[in-house]
């Protein structure tokens, strides 16, 4: 007889109820589980080590077919490191992994393929000088002759694919040209052009707006109806009760809770994640003045064709203000904070900050001139992953103290820092020597934010400062924010979260094909209506 899930301790009966778990369907009636052979997978007692921490212990996950089962919990709680055993990238220490009812071994993500499971990561696995076509290939070229490839039967399968679901590829595009939500679904018509089953979804929606969330969503419910299951791994706790037929929760790497989401409000999901309520990134008082920090005028940016990227754009941005960019993925909100930063030449316009023209300066210069950046992409342009942490605080400020002493790097200075910043902005580690890509997402990411506090900015550029962090990590960030806005800090926010945008902004702008195109009022406007605005299509949001 196949024992019932274990939970742990009797602070997980405290929050969920004693009754099994329901698994019910949006699309149709609840299915009964004498209709079901097998579940589509079944995780039992899968426990894993590393040296001083135990990621996953004794998880138990029942996830029925043609469902989508989402499984939440902050970072660091175990999600990411269970995805991985089930897609073959890590070995369990223990436990049994059943596909369709059968034991599985995975030794490789081949493995995992070969038994119809597709991943798609959080941060996405393409090669920026290959097209997006050569990206989904890549390792399954179709062959012509049992030699050539065969790239015209590719592009067929791949457009079939893309217009059956609404994905929008373009295969001959380079990946490197591509904005991070145009990555994303490269990413998943990848996976459904290998065959999966059954897909692993981590974060799909951290970067789309509402109207796209909304596509998506019937995306899945189309993958699901023909029969597809889908594990759907978010930190979006309504989104996740809106879509999901099952949810399974980990805290502190065990499972604690398997509920139904129509049992569950977004604050109840939240305290079963994190012991605390939903948070909110609502600000309340105001803390702007007179004194403008980061004055932009006519900035134009140009692409590799000559054409404009930004085109025209000018803003000011005053001490103790957020001012929030809202814009699809893709409309120049990437190039405009490469301008800013120095990393990609101007074509036209000023820069001045505190008064001072840096429009010539370079990016290191900028920086000593008091400009902090959280980037994008925290691992292509935030983190040395393999260096230790101290390595990491000293990134972006190696000329300044106390990560130097005269022309030297100030090793017991930086290590003494890096101290100070784990325990200030709690960054969960064994210690300062631990390499960057151990740390979970969201300590990976309280990390470059203390990096970037401790580096006394007068100016903060934060792009996507929450991106793919649990509540816990959200509402921290969010904290140091609001502390650094009333400490007079001026900070440029883009986010592609709606509520942070308008939640921490004290005044919002709207870019779309890379032209401000709205000036909105964030107490006055709802996320739907800034998403229309977004896509040229919500005047009435604008002022």
């Amino acid at each position: 007889m196949r024992q019932r899930p274990r939970f742990p301790g009797p602070h997980a009966y405290d929050l969920v109820c004693h009754r099994p778990p329901r698994y019910s369907s949006r699309r149709g009636p609840a299915i009964s589980t004498a209709t079901v052979t097998a579940p589509a997978v079944e995780l039992t007692g899968i426990t894993k080590r590393f040296p001083g921490v135990v990621a996953n212990r004794d998880i138990q996950l029942r996830v029925t077919k043609g469902q989508i089962h989402a499984i939440v919990g902050e970072n660091g709680a175990g999600k990411s490191t269970l995805m991985k055993i089930l897609y073959g990238m890590q070995r369990p220490d223990e436990g049994e992994i059943r596909v369709e009812g059968k034991p599985v071994a995975f030794h490789t993500p081949a493995d995992a393929i070969a038994a119809g499971i597709g991943m798609v990561h959080q941060h996405f696995m393409l090669a920026d000088n290959l097209t997006v076509l050569e990206n989904v290939i890549l390792g399954s070229e179709p062959r012509r002759a049992g030699v050539a490839v065969d790239f015209r039967a590719a592009r067929r399968k791949i457009k079939e694919i893309s217009d059956a679901y609404g994905l929008g590829i373009r295969p001959d595009v380079p990946v490197e040209e591509l904005g991070v939500g145009d990555r994303q679904r490269v990413e998943i018509l990848k996976v459904l052009y290998r065959g999966a089953r059954i897909l692993i979804l981590d974060e799909p929606t951290a970067v789309l707006v509402p109207h796209e969330v909304d596509e998506l969503f019937e995306n899945l419910r189309g993958l699901v109806r023909e029969g597809l299951t889908i594990l759907f791994i978010s930190h979006k706790l309504d989104e996740v009760l809106r879509v999901a037929d099952a949810i399974t929760v980990i805290r502190r790497g065990t499972t604690v809770a398997s509920v139904d989401p129509k049992d569950m409000t977004a604050r109840r999901l939240a305290e079963l994640m994190v012991g605390s309520e939903l948070p909110s990134p609502e600000t309340r008082e105001s803390t702007v003045t007179d004194t403008v920090v980061l004055s932009v005028r006519d900035l134009t940016v140009g692409g590799v064709d000559g054409r404009a990227i930004v085109e025209g754009v000018g803003f000011d941005i005053h001490k103790g203000e957020v001012l929030g960019i809202a814009g699809v993925e893709g409309n120049g909100q990437a190039e405009l904070v490469e301008a800013l930063m120095g990393i990609r030449p101007c074509t036209t316009g000023s820069l001045m900050l505190d008064g001072k023209d840096i429009s010539g300066w370079s990016t290191l210069k900028r920086r000593e001139g008091g400009i902090g950046y959280i980037p994008e992409d925290r691992h292509r342009h935030g983190l040395l992953l393999e260096a230790p942490l101290w390595e990491n605080r000293i990134l972006g400020h190696q000329t300044r103290r106390p990560n130097v002493k005269g022309p030297w790097i100030d090793r017991s200075g930086a290590r003494a820092d890096t101290r100070r910043i784990a325990e200030d902005y709690d960054v969960r580690t064994p210690g300062i020597d631990t390499a960057a890509a151990a740390l979970s997402g969201g300590n990976q990411q309280k990390l470059i934010v203390g990096r970037e506090m401790s580096g006394d900015p007068v100016l903060l550029i934060a792009s996507h400062p929450t991106r793919g962090v649990d509540v816990g990590a959200q509402a921290a960030i969010w904290d140091h924010l609001r502390n650094a806005r009333a400490n007079g800090l001026a900070v440029l926010l883009i986010s592609a979260d709606l509520d942070e945008l308008i939640g921490l902004s004290d005044s919002l702008k709207v870019i779309l094909r890379g032209r401000i195109v709205a000036d909105v009022d964030p107490a006055n406007v709802t996320p739907e209506q800034l998403g229309s605005a977004m896509t040229g299509a919500g005047e009435a949001a604008a002022q």
